[in-house]
């Protein structure tokens, strides 16, 4: 090993050189360059490894978010469909869905089906007597007794047998005079007695069906003659959508 003597002014300092004379120390410098240069793609690798993973985990989030959003659309339209299905329950027997658009085209057609059937059994008295207490073909019909024999096997509830009862039917449905149907009832007050003493069934055309009183047959009268527009008191509808008529098996043919 050679040293290399530097001068000073106070002490002498030796320096290690090699066998070819460099100096070590410069070595040394070179080698403490060259461990820096190697560790420093290691920290880089380290980073990108890092932004790699953080990357790889939000795809995952969004690729289970887009995996969950149809689930919410399924739920939605069971949901949906639960809401406009009507479903029936026996016990020992499996469950029975039906859409409420085609309930509600059954329920149309069959109030159709019994207002037709009314219609028919009211024009088929046309040109009987009147006969007081009456409601039967037999023993003829009274105002009331007609609207009752057109009426009582149609609907659910229970028909009246006075016209003052009629016009206060909870299960009716009071109705505007410009807007009246064909198988309303119309109510008149014609001596005094009650809110109405007296009852008759639209038929259309601004007319309607009525046993007037005794010596007189059941005929059809139009609504615009002076004397039943001073006693008009009101109508009422028997055939709603609240009120469903019986099913088609137990209307009468």
């Amino acid at each position: 090993m050679l040293y290399c003597l530097h001068h000073s002014h106070s002490r002498q300092r030796r320096t290690p050189l090699n066998r070819r004379g460099i100096l070590l120390y410069k070595k040394t410098h070179l080698a403490k360059t060259t461990e820096r240069k190697k560790k420093t793609p290691g920290k880089t690798v380290k980073k990108k490894t890092t932004a790699q993973t953080k990357q790889t985990a939000s795809s995952k989030t969004k690729s289970k978010t887009k995996t969950s959003r149809p689930h919410t659309r399924k739920t939605t339209q069971t949901a949906a469909r639960l809401v406009s299905e009507k479903c029936t329950v026996r016990k020992g027997h499996k469950s029975t869905c039906t859409k409420a658009t085609k309930l509600a085209e059954v329920h149309k057609v069959r109030m159709q089906k019994a207002q037709k059937t009314a219609m028919n059994k009211l024009m088929g008295q046309i040109g009987k007597p009147y006969h007081w207490g009456g409601s039967s073909p037999r023993t003829g019909f009274d105002c009331s007794g007609l609207v009752y024999y057109a009426y009582k096997d149609l609907v659910k509830f229970r028909i009246p047998r006075t016209a003052n009862e009629m016009y206060h039917l909870r299960d009716a449905a009071p109705v505007n005079r410009g807007e009246l149907q064909n198988g309303d009832l119309v109510f008149f007050r014609t001596q005094g007695r009650g809110t109405a003493d007296h009852v008759g069934v639209y038929v259309g055309n601004g007319k309607f069906i009525q046993s007037p009183r005794s010596g007189q047959d059941i005929q059809i009268t139009s609504l615009s003659e002076d004397y039943w527009v001073r006693h008009y008191v009101g109508a009422r509808r028997v055939m709603t959508p609240k009120n469903r008529p019986l099913t088609p098996a137990l209307l009468p043919s």
